[in-house]
């Protein structure tokens, strides 16, 4: 069964400024990585098209890694870009685990709201192998970080 996921969460920054950090490799690295993983950004062309690579490592080895026993490496594509409205990325983990394979559709949207920016993260095709209590749980402490970073601007 592949589950669906979204989380809405207000910024206290403007749209345009959310919308560079989604497409900014080097915000990527600082705010798409849950509590207690470091993020390697590999490739990321964004434009329509563009292709991405990322690995997430665990700062504590777990055994729980996706691709490796300490690492969840995905990759994608960004499928559309709309400037300061939407990203939407389709990823795939790299890995030999059937319950982990699949292609999973990203989609921020921003809109305006109080002064700031209320984005809504939905993640479409979560695979089976993924816990949807943990993956929401990444998202929130996620996305705390990209409000960190563009607020603090």
């Amino acid at each position: 069964m592949h589950e669906t996921l979204s989380i809405s969460r207000y910024i206290n920054a403007p749209r345009p400024a959310v919308y560079r950090a989604l497409l900014d490799p080097r915000a990527i690295a600082r705010w798409k990585v849950p509590d207690g993983m470091t993020c390697d950004v590999h490739a990321f062309d964004a434009r329509e098209g563009g292709a991405l690579r990322i690995s997430l490592t665990y700062d504590v080895p777990t055994g729980t890694g996706k691709t490796t026993a300490h690492t969840d490496t995905y990759r994608g594509r960004f499928v559309k870009l709309v400037p300061n409205e939407q990203v939407v990325e389709v990823d795939e983990f790299e890995t030999t685990d059937p319950a982990l394979r699949g292609e999973m559709t990203i989609t921020i949207t921003l809109a305006d709201a109080d002064g700031g920016t209320k984005l809504l993260a939905t993640h479409d095709g979560l695979p089976r192998g993924v816990s949807p209590a943990d993956n929401e749980a990444g998202w929130r402490m996620a996305l705390a970080k990209l409000a960190a970073l563009v607020e603090a601007r």
